[in-house]
């Protein structure tokens, strides 16, 4: 039988978000690259010493909107946040452990604080964390009402990411794909 494969994406991620910059900020900036690169039908795999760098928030929130980007999926290697969520899941020290141990010894865990094996893509793309920007999206207001908007802009944005770190153990069908097959 014969399968056709669907081409993946190698998304690199550098640096660290600044002061500010939400989760919001950062899938909108990703979904723009990834629409223009045209990723319909494929896979993102997103990789770099940035991602070592990301919260917990992050990584669920690019996965969610890989239907608004166009992509088949959009996957994060098992990392460091893969046993925080675990850990934040109610998880035993012990079970952590087991999987951690599993996960590393099958060459499946990823740790960013170690030198990274450059992997081979269908194409790339790259993006420097320190440069996505802060996005306000809507109707555009007059000066004096602007910095009012921009900060309810903000709380909300806030709580939002609050929320979504909050329901990551009751939503999370994507985060972390290896994972599914231990727990």
């Amino acid at each position: 039988m014969s399968m056709v494969l669907p081409g993946v994406v190698g998304f690199k991620l550098l640096g660290k978000l600044r002061d500010g910059v939400t989760a919001t900020d950062l899938v909108l900036t990703v979904t723009q690259m990834l629409r223009k690169h045209g990723v319909v039908g494929k896979f993102v795999e997103f990789y770099g010493e940035g991602m070592g760098k990301l919260s917990l928030a992050d990584p669920a929130t690019i996965a969610n909107m890989s239907p608004d980007y166009g992509a088949t999926m959009g996957f994060f290697p098992v990392a460091h946040l893969t046993l925080q969520y675990l850990q934040l899941t109610g998880r035993s020290d012990e079970t952590i452990a087991m999987i951690e141990s599993y996960l590393r010894t099958n060459k499946m865990f990823v740790d960013y604080n170690e030198p990274q094996i450059e992997k081979v893509y269908s194409s790339y793309l790259e993006l420097k964390l320190e440069d996505v920007e802060l996005c306000i999206s809507g109707p555009k207001r007059d000066d004096e009402d602007d910095s009012v908007a921009k900060m309810k802009v903000a709380e909300e944005a806030l709580e939002a990411k609050q929320k979504v770190t909050n329901s990551l153990s009751a939503t999370c069908p994507f985060f972390y794909l290896s994972c599914f097959i231990i727990l």
